[in-house]
């Protein structure tokens, strides 16, 4: 027996057995919000989970590229190990993969402490803080996706699915030509995602699914597993399912909106008061309040890559400019009309590209420092937002946003210095390599004529 306790497994496991599930894929996330892990065999499952499942901690500093970063403890220290232990009260079936279960797996070091990189602990130390104060977040995740096909006469190899304009907010074989879509939507019903609904977006060949709102953890693992499950569903169509912000020039970009709301110990929200202004406790205007004084380091985790930001401007219904609004989609942090159980806030800051733990982490993190300050929002945007003259822009480049993030002392110290240290030194490694490499813009733009 190993240093974890197992007895929720073994039962586990003998049900997937009698179940004829034969294999659980163990998965967690690295800092990008990409899958890792390892499948296993349920025969000896809790022999092999007892001491943790090992991996080379470097895997929180692979580059898609497969290049690995220098981070602390990491190249330096020989390439240590992390150890992950799956939660078995995330085990769900897999649909589309029979004999396949699903678990979620937290992060450890190899003496049993916590990993401070998980994303998945990072937003666990934002709770415990939210615990202290006797609040429960609540978030509703909604993720925008491009599904692309094979098309050997593009320059990636990739075209949009389903060309067409105009068909914002269909459903059918008018956006959905060979019900792509429609499929998907089954498939992860099954998978225990709570997914609700499903439409075509603005862009040809862009996709929305929604999922019910649930425990902020909860969401996370929920936001994780279905961006996963998306990308996977698209191979087994041949075609390519996409999160990167802005993947074309000619179409806008794809978001990651978060609704957010906080329960008391009873259940209540906390963010309605039928007394307070526009409906809202004081609570809930401090949350809003916190949300705006750290955006410009939120962006650095809701706006993850150096593609994020060009998805930003004027007349793109991605924010801009650091501000809120009352039922507002061209501000950043939008009230939706509901009040009672259902008063929310909506960030739409972030991009589909943003890793969910640490998108909800952070919402969550700036959200307490309002609600632990009792700050005071200020004015609601009246209007059509994008006017600079009303509000701060938030950062402008992935550069921008890191250098904001190390420099929001309380922030970073929700969130875990060791944490934040991994994060930027990732990103900054990011930066570092793309302002090496040649572009086919700056061949078009100079080749010719210098």
């Amino acid at each position: 027996m190993g240093h974890f306790n197992t007895d929720a497994l073994e039962a586990a496991a003998t049900d997937l057995a009698e179940r004829g599930i034969d294999v659980v894929r163990l998965s967690y996330s690295d800092l990008m919000g990409t899958e890792r892990g390892r499948d296993l065999m349920v025969s000896n499952l809790t022999r092999t989970v007892g001491d943790g499942v090992a991996f080379c901690r470097t895997v929180y500093g692979t580059t898609p590229g497969g290049d690995v970063v220098a981070i602390e403890g990491g190249l330096e220290a020989g390439l240590p190990d992390v150890v992950a232990f799956p939660d078995a009260a995330t085990l769900v079936d897999v649909p589309w993969e029979p004999g396949v279960a699903h678990v979620i797996a937290d992060v450890f070091n190899p003496d049993g402490s916590p990993s401070q990189e998980s994303p998945r602990n990072v937003l666990r130390r934002v709770l415990d803080r939210f615990a202290d104060l006797g609040m429960q977040p609540i978030v509703g995740p909604e993720l925008e996706f491009f599904v692309l096909q094979k098309d050997e006469s593009a320059p990636s190899g990739w075209s949009r699915y389903g060309e067409a304009t105009g068909n914002v907010y269909v459903s059918g074989l008018r956006g959905d030509p060979e019900n792509v879509l429609l499929r998907s939507l089954r498939s992860l019903a099954g998978y225990g995602l709570d997914v609700v609904a499903a439409n075509h977006e603005f862009s040809s060949g862009q996709f929305e699914i929604n999922l019910w709102h649930s425990h902020a953890l909860d969401a996370a693992d929920r936001a994780y597993r279905f961006k996963g499950a998306v990308k996977e569903l698209a191979r087994r169509e041949g075609k390519l399912a996409t999160f990167m912000a802005k993947p074309y020039n000619d179409e806008g970009g794809s978001g990651f909106h978060l609704h957010f709301s906080t329960l008391d110990d009873a259940g209540s929200s906390l963010f309605d008061d039928p007394d307070g202004v526009d409906g809202l406790s004081s609570i809930g205007r401090s949350a809003i309040a916190g949300v705006l004084a750290h955006a410009p380091a939120l962006a650095a985790l809701s706006n993850p890559t150096i593609n994020s930001y060009k998805r930003f401007g004027p007349d793109t219904l991605a924010p801009w400019l650091i501000d809120w609004g009352l039922d507002n989609r061209s501000a950043m942090v939008r009230i939706p009309p509901e009040r009672g159980e259902a008063s929310r806030l909506e960030l739409r800051l972030g991009d589909a590209t943003a890793n969910p733990y640490l998108a909800i982490a952070g919402l969550l993190a700036a959200a307490y420092l309002g609600i632990r300050d009792e700050m005071e929002a200020p004015a609601a945007l009246e209007g059509y937002g994008y006017d600079t003259s009303k509000a701060e822009m938030l950062p402008m480049s992935l550069g921008q946003s890191l250098d904001a993030l190390e420099a929001d002392a309380d922030f970073v110290d929700l969130l875990g210095p060791a944490f934040v240290q991994t994060f930027v030194a990732f990103k900054r490694d990011e930066l570092e390599r793309f302002s090496k490499f040649v572009t086919d813009w700056e061949f078009s733009e100079y080749a010719y004529h210098l």
